[in-house]
């Protein structure tokens, strides 16, 4: 389901790439001929290492093929594609080196990184209101308020703008609890209480994060879509509102995923919620293995370049699987996400396969092994009767 989009004077966009290879090259020039080059290696190779990630991103700022979205720019989503590129050689540059020299090579980045760090557990005394502590019985609930708790509500709320749809955020909510239960003998930091789990992650924070997703969904799909060039709206309410309106989409597209509707959908939509759940994974194992503390900037950048490359990828992913016959192959930013989502899991297996291979607890494996079973059950039981619908032109899947 697709908005109507009602054009009225749009100036058209220019990608002013003679203005970038200009002004590329003066930069050039001046560091060539009138900088004086320091007598400093290690300065040089991070300083020409920068220098060439920027060049790179000016090309492709200027040149790269347009993606999905157009707004705020297109340019601004050619950037993301380009950082995505960046970072999957950062990735394949760290997973062909030893463990130490990887380790060790987030030093050049951070003086601070290559150490050793402990990984906090949220478990512990899991009392709701602890009677014996006198001075403040609530203290179990105020030791849980770090800078994650705002950080779940924000981040499921853009993820449900990322999925736009109600079911799978609440899976993919639910399935991640599951998995810290499931991981928590390899990571520490997946030990949290009962309470922390269930009623301050899942329903408060993640809850109230899709409620909000949901609603700012619903307004969106409501919203006309009448653009005016900013020139000539006469007041200058009317521009200050165009100016706003300009970083919010250009049109809308409802997505209905239809997992129940025929086989591929239902794959794709298992792939979907098994990537989300890897690349959520990722967070946690990747900064376990590279030695990098939660509040690092790193981590924090990864997470600000996921919310950005996310909704693109997103969208390629439901063009592709809605309409094959247009959309006849991948689109580059779902591509892009998938291979880094992948590659960062392969680094996280090499670089401590002793953690990645700790034994589950048999219960654990009981419970996975049920869930599997489910699963494959509902997916190949009905495929007779699509193939039954099929030969009387119909491509239903019904379970």
């Amino acid at each position: 389901e697709r908005s109507v989009v009602i054009e009225l004077n749009l100036p058209k966009k220019r990608a002013h790439t003679v203005t970038v290879l200009f002004i590329l090259t003066c930069v050039l020039v001046y560091v060539t001929l009138l900088e004086e080059t320091p007598q400093d290696t290690t300065y040089n190779t991070k300083r020409g290492i920068v220098a060439s990630i920027l060049v790179f991103l000016c090309f492709g700022v200027t040149q790269a093929k347009d993606g999905p979205f157009t707004r705020p720019h297109p340019a601004y989503w050619r950037f993301w594609l380009c950082v995505s590129v960046v970072y999957e050689l950062f990735l394949i540059f760290v997973l062909f080196q030893t463990v130490r020299d990887g380790r060790q090579f987030m030093k050049y980045i951070d003086p601070k990184l290559g150490v050793a760090l402990p990984e906090r557990d949220y478990g512990g005394n899991c009392l709701i209101y602890d009677p014996g502590n006198t001075t403040d019985p609530w203290h179990n609930i105020w030791d849980k308020m770090d800078g994650f708790v705002p950080a779940h509500f924000l981040g499921w709320y853009i993820k449900t703008l990322v999925i736009r749809d109600w079911w799978m955020c609440m899976i993919i909510s639910v399935m991640f609890e599951f998995l810290e239960y499931s991981l928590e003998h390899q990571l520490p930091n997946f030990s949290e209480c009962w309470w922390d789990h269930w009623i301050m992650d899942v329903l408060v924070c993640n809850g109230l994060g899709i409620y909000a997703g949901m609603k700012t969904l619903g307004w969106l799909s409501m919203k006309p879509y009448q653009w005016q060039g900013l020139w000539n709206i006469p007041t200058y309410k009317g521009k200050i509102k165009r100016m706003a309106f300009q970083f919010t989409p250009y049109s809308w597209v409802k997505f209905e995923w239809k997992p129940a509707s025929n086989l591929r959908r239902w794959l794709a939509v298992l792939g979907i919620i098994f990537m989300f759940l890897l690349a959520e994974l990722n967070t946690f194992y990747l900064k376990f293995v590279l030695w990098m503390p939660p509040e690092h900037y790193l981590v924090l950048l990864r997470l600000v370049f996921f919310v950005n490359v996310g909704g693109v990828a997103m969208r390629e992913i439901y063009d592709f699987m809605d309409d094959p016959k247009f959309y006849r192959k991948l689109g580059q930013q779902a591509w892009l996400v998938a291979a880094i989502t992948v590659t960062e899991f392969l680094i996280v297996v090499k670089y401590d396969p002793r953690t990645i291979m700790l034994p589950i607890p048999f219960f654990v494996t009981q419970c996975w092994f049920l869930g599997i079973v489910l699963i494959l059950s509902w997916t190949f039981l009905p495929v007779s009767s699509v193939v039954e619908h099929s030969n009387n032109d119909k491509n239903v899947y019904i379970p």
